[in-house]
């Protein structure tokens, strides 16, 4: 796909003006206040799937008990779930306990300043690993979540992002891209697609909204495609939760029997949601079977 020859007169004027924007609305989170690649990679992991309300508690919790990554590789794996707390998703506190020991035992301990040295890392992708590059190393290279693409897609194109290949994304994006502060554009743009360039665009308040294809073009955006999600009560999910939950607050292994009759829920919906857990890492059972946070 081919821009106009005035496109790079346009994105200057676009870093400019979306980088003022950046400045002026930054809610001040506390992961931004650091340059430290480790807490970078704590906050993206934490930030996956999450609200960054929910991560604005749980951040500075968890990087008090475990400053760095020798004290996150060396605790175990329990303690690392009970730290977690509340934030769902415990894959992913499981996958960031192997991190930390996949760094101590390849990398001396050092977080790599290299996106594909960091995709090597168990359970680090292409979008975690150029925003740890970008935000802790000053690497120019474009984070690129959902929305990034919707944002670029928009901007650049004047499409929806379902409408133009993750290759066209790319490149417009790494051309957009300021190298003077990679980490702080990435930023910049995901802040801009959650906050205002939503499925529905906030044109209105958007300070790219005079360079934008897709507002030129009189689209209005649409509603989201997803479909609805399940509801979670009664779900697997919640079983899950509250099977987790309950073994935080136990200092021993506990039987299946012990678990579902403390919540009050079916048994062969615990051992069901144990089987998961198990199978994710989450949990482990002794060999007598009962049922704890892996050591």
């Amino acid at each position: 796909m081919v821009l106009p020859s005035n496109e790079p007169n346009r994105r200057n004027g676009a870093r400019e003006a979306l980088l003022a924007w950046y400045r002026a609305n930054d809610p001040g989170y506390p992961w931004r206040r650091t340059r430290d690649p480790y807490a970078v990679l704590v906050a993206e992991v934490m930030l996956q799937q999450t609200q960054a309300a929910r991560v604005v508690e749980a951040f500075p919790r968890f990087m008090a008990r475990f400053p760095d990554v020798a004290a996150l590789a060396s605790a175990s794996r329990a303690d690392v779930l009970r730290q977690w707390g509340g934030l769902g998703y415990a894959r992913r506190a499981v996958a960031l306990h192997r991190v930390a020991r996949a760094l101590i035992g390849d990398h001396a301990g050092a977080i790599p300043s290299d996106v594909a040295a960091l995709e090597t890392l168990p359970g680090v992708g292409p979008y975690t690993a150029a925003a740890v590059a970008s935000i802790a190393f000053g690497a120019s290279v474009p984070a690129i979540d959902t929305n990034v693409r919707k944002v670029v897609a928009r901007l650049a194109y004047g499409r929806e992002p379902d409408t133009v290949s993750a290759a066209d994304i790319r490149r417009a994006a790494a051309e957009w891209l300021t190298n003077a502060e990679p980490g702080d554009w990435n930023q910049a743009v995901m802040d801009l697609g959650r906050q205002v360039c939503r499925p529905v665009p906030r044109c209105d308040v958007c300070p790219l909204a005079r360079r934008c294809r897709f507002r030129a073009s009189g689209r209005t955006g649409r509603r989201s495609g997803r479909p609805p999600q399940p509801a979670f009560e009664g779900s697997m999910r919640q079983v899950r939760g509250s099977v987790l939950r309950e073994l935080r607050g136990r200092a021993r292994a506990a039987p299946s029997e012990t678990i579902a009759a403390a919540l009050s829920m079916p048994l062969e919906r615990v051992v069901l949601a144990v089987d998961a857990l198990e199978r994710d890492g989450i949990v482990e059972r002794t060999p007598s079977g009962r049922v704890r946070l892996p050591r």
